[in-house]
């Protein structure tokens, strides 16, 4: 029985009642709050796209409340008929992109961008209750970029939408824009392009004209594979050339304990071993994209995997940097020097609208630092009298020649010697230096550094879809992708470039910094490409970079490519004290286990004949496991010796067996196949032209 006393009557709530309502989902509470954490998966991992999820939570997205908990008042519901939503009279018109599946950039009658789908709802809910009532006025460029993007954007243009990009992927706004955005993208990524053959050639023993031949063939062999790639691949504006990936095996080819004592034409003899280590894991690559079992392997590669690799492939070479910088102080310190200027300090200088000093920081302090050596070379500062820098060693009794010998060679400027001994025109053809020499303990070393190759493709794949394409790629379109990437490294090994053909992870930097996506673009100037190499003096040319400036711009472009795979991270929680022990052993193992091979077995008189910088790849001469097999000694000493390889199996074993939530490791999301079939804009991003993809429907692995 109730008591009738009134102080022991219950009080009354506040009126009226609140309404029950479910708890709110975890994953769903930043987003009505509109908390949205730099590094936190949850922002990254909703917004890398698969249209099938999207289209499920649809229902309950629009179930529930329409608070504004940021303004403090119930935002308005809009009415949707047949698909279109009304009550948006006041608006301006707006133009949208033909075929755009909401994923594109919405633009009013005077070109400026007013939203994306992504973005309509936060966007609505910040503007006040009248809208019609406000006066209209120009939006500043800041303030578009604030209201476009889902998430915060550094100033290097990273995000995980294009909503800002000048041009996307299908666009074409003419001849001219396309030829002067395709030219500064090519030039941006000039490093990446020209200095892997400066490295290998001289390292087998090549002179100016077998180094200016090889550079012709890769920029040949680098503007065929990109219009291959954009055309059947995975038709991303992506360049395709001579990845660093390859570069350290190569090294270790090239210092095979049976080629260190080869007399003769030493060039020639190790290139035929590469192009057939090349041969064979190309068509490894091919098997592993066409036959669909990368659609299997990508689900055990995520942000946490890619991270320690792509970095573990930048960090791999320091020991080739400074030591030949310093053969030559005054002109790699300042190649060095010029080139952080430029890209830091200079970094938001525009002229014309375009941040030159960013785009351009390697061609620019390549271009100086050049010149400065030139003109050094030409008043003689590096010759000395009675000194010849062509003759061999054994030969120089001065010990007054014996100290400035190596000056001479890291410094000077020998621009008429490698003009004179290349020709105007050359045209590099299959199996130009003799049939390939196979060997399987050096083709099964390159068999997995093709799927490292891979791993770094899928992480660019990912990336550069959110810059510039309306969804990310389905699996099949990545399996493709990495299937014709087998293809292109097939064509490198048969051309002889004497290293691989992969997706260069410079791309992404340099789209997000240009804002240029476009596809045509990419392919303009990789028909350039093509026209450039068939001229004997542009190789010529290139050859004559001395030895010192290379290595200032390999330190540049490897510290790029490092920090580059550690970006990766922000699809995760980089927080995550799962994710940070994980990168961090992968890292230090990947310095530490390598450096046991490298050093096990050393004597202080060892491998005399062998440049300081290159005694990491001797390797297997030396290495710690020895059995019976020759052949099995050889390839396990490599493999536990190159970098990329312990990081890659640390981070996959820890990351796929380690418990964590889907958000926590940033698990990347791939559109979903079936779905992405229905979307007009997904298909005509990915779709293969020239009626291609009918043929191959029941190729259901490899497309849409």
């Amino acid at each position: 029985m109730a008591s009738s006393d009134p102080n022991n009557r219950p009080r009354p709530g506040p009126w009226p009642p609140a309404a029950e309502s479910a708890a709110m989902p975890p994953t769903t509470w930043a987003k009505k709050t509109g908390f949205r954490p730099k590094f936190s998966g949850e922002t990254n991992a909703s917004d890398s796209g698969q249209i099938g999820i999207q289209q499920q939570s649809t229902r309950r997205r629009e179930s529930d409340t329409n608070l504004d908990l940021e303004a403090g008042r119930v935002r308005p519901r809009q009415e949707k008929v047949n698909g279109e939503t009304t009550g948006e009279k006041d608006k301006p018109p707006v133009r949208k992109r033909r075929d755009s599946d909401g994923g594109g950039v919405a633009k009013s009658t005077n070109g400026q961008a007013v939203g994306t789908t992504a973005t309509a709802e936060p966007a609505a809910a910040a503007t006040t209750a009248p809208a019609a009532q406000q006066p209209a006025r120009r939006v500043s460029r800041n303030e578009e970029v604030l209201d476009v993007l889902p998430q915060i954007v550094d100033d290097d243009g990273f995000m995980s939408r294009h909503s800002h990009m000048k041009y996307e992927l299908r666009d074409t706004p003419g001849l001219v824009p396309i030829g002067l955005y395709g030219f500064q993208h090519y030039l941006s990524i000039l490093g990446s392009l020209i200095l892997i053959p400066l490295v290998i050639v001289p390292a087998m023993g090549g002179n100016y004209e077998d180094t200016s031949n090889v550079v012709s063939t890769v920029l040949l062999m680098s503007g065929v594979t990109t219009l291959l790639h954009t055309s059947f691949g995975s038709r991303l504006p992506l360049i395709q050339g001579p990845s660093f990936v390859y570069l350290a095996p190569a090294l270790a080819i090239i210092n095979s304990p049976e080629f260190l004592a080869l007399k003769g034409n030493k060039f020639k003899h190790i290139m035929k071993e590469l192009q057939g280590a090349l041969i064979i894991s190309s068509a490894f690559q091919v098997i592993l994209g066409y036959s669909g079992l990368m659609s299997v392997l990508v689900r055990l590669i995520n942000p946490v995997v890619v991270a320690p690799t792509v970095a573990a492939v930048g960090l791999s070479f320091y020991s080739y940097g400074f030591p030949q910088i310093g053969t030559c102080l005054e002109i790699g310190a300042v190649q060095i020097l010029l080139v952080i200027f430029f890209s830091l300090y200079l970094r938001k200088i525009s002229v014309l609208g375009h941040r030159v000093f960013l785009i351009y920081a390697v061609p620019l302090g390549l271009a100086i630092t050049w010149a400065v050596a030139f003109l050094l070379t030409a008043v003689g500062v590096y010759s000395y009298t009675g000194c010849d820098v062509n003759a061999p060693v054994s030969h120089i009794i001065s010990d007054h020649c014996r100290e400035n010998i190596p000056k001479m060679k890291h410094c000077r400027v020998d621009a008429l010697h490698a003009l004179g001994s290349a020709p105007w025109f050359r045209f590099p053809y299959p199996l130009q230096w003799g049939m390939p020499v196979f060997h399987w303990k050096m083709a099964l070393v390159m068999c997995v550094v093709s799927i490292i190759s891979s791993v770094d493709s899928v992480g660019s794949y990912h990336a550069s879809s959110l810059l510039v394409a309306s969804r990310p790629p389905t699996p099949g379109v990545l399996s493709r992708g990495i299937g014709l990437e087998g293809l292109c490294s097939l064509l490198a090994g048969l051309w002889g470039t004497g290293t691989g053909s992969s997706t260069l992870t410079e791309n992404v930097h340099t789209i997000a910094v240009t804002k240029m996506g476009s596809r045509r673009a990419i392919e303009l100037g990789a028909c350039v490409l093509i026209v450039l190499s068939l001229i004997g003096k542009v190789g010529g040319f290139i050859a004559s970079i001395p030895d010192v400036i290379v290595a200032g711009l390999l330190c540049f472009m490897w510290t790029m490519l490092t920090a580059l795979g550690l970006s990766n991270l922000r699809y995760s929680e980089a927080g995550s004290s799962r994710n940070i022990i994980i990168v961090g052993l992968s890292l230090f193992l990947s310095l530490s286990i390598p450096a046991y091979f490298q050093q096990y077995g050393i004597t202080p008189k060892s491998n005399l004949h062998v440049p300081s910088y290159f005694q990491p790849y001797v390797v297997a001469s030396h290495g710690p496991i020895r059995t019976n097999f020759g052949g099995l000694n050889y390839i396990l000493n490599t493999l536990f010796s190159l970098h990329m390889v312990i990081a890659f199996l640390v981070a996959v074993i820890l990351d796929n067996t380690v418990p964590g939530s889907r958000q926590e490791r940033g698990v990347y999301v791939w559109s979903d196949p079936e779905t992405a079939k229905r979307e007009p804009a997904v298909a005509k991003d990915y779709g293969l032209p020239f009626r291609v993809g009918k043929l191959f429907r029941w190729v259901k692995w490899v497309g849409l």
